[in-house]
């Protein structure tokens, strides 16, 4: 099995946690209130790659039943101290949740996934959600996989390319939008949010 993680990437996590959150604006992400303005009052959403807590402290402060979840236990643990509740420390892998979520937000997370494990984790993304089920996912754009200065592994899709790793994993219903941006790195980017319906 293809591993859904890179050695490197978790270790800037660990070592830069703090640093990391303290660096992440309070601002909730580009484009995070037009995705709960299209769930139902209340929903449960899954937040993948939560971060330093930022996007899940909105989406509870507008009223949403939120699952945080990391796949570095250094950023769970920040996580936690911010929101006031328990954050699972949950590889992408490791996701088996069956029809039981609203929602699922991954902000500038799957862009970690190395390419030949992405659509295996998009297969497990699907059935974790409820028919008609939303989902929301962000990634820096490319043509080859490759690493920032910090050493964090990127897989950099086209358009094109990522199109067609959702479309390998069943999904039908899918819109990629383009929009310029950055990031810790500082680098200007140039990012594709992906809106996908289960």
């Amino acid at each position: 099995m293809v591993s859904s993680s890179d050695d490197a990437t978790l270790n800037f996590y660990a070592l830069r946690a703090e640093a990391y959150a303290a660096k992440t604006a309070d601002t909730p992400a580009d484009g995070l209130d037009g995705f709960l303005d299209a769930l139902q009052a209340g929903a449960l959403i899954l937040e993948l790659g939560c971060g330093s807590g930022r996007d899940s402290a909105h989406m509870l402060s507008r009223g949403f039943d939120v699952a945080p979840t990391d796949g570095s236990p250094e950023m769970a643990a920040l996580a936690e101290q911010r929101l006031g509740r328990p954050v699972a420390i949950l590889p992408f892998d490791q996701l088996t949740a069956v029809n039981l979520y609203d929602g699922i937000w991954a902000n500038a997370c799957l862009l970690h996934v190395p390419r030949p494990a992405l659509s295996g984790i998009l297969t497990r993304i699907r059935p974790a959600l409820k028919a008609g089920g939303l989902f929301r996912a962000s990634l820096k754009a490319g043509d080859l996989e490759g690493r920032d200065r910090f050493d964090r592994y990127y897989n950099y899709p086209s358009e094109c390319w990522l199109r067609d790793c959702y479309e390998a994993a069943g999904w039908t219903t899918i819109r990629i939008e383009t929009r310029d941006g950055g990031g810790y790195d500082g680098e200007p980017t140039l990012w594709l949010r992906v809106h996908a319906v289960a």
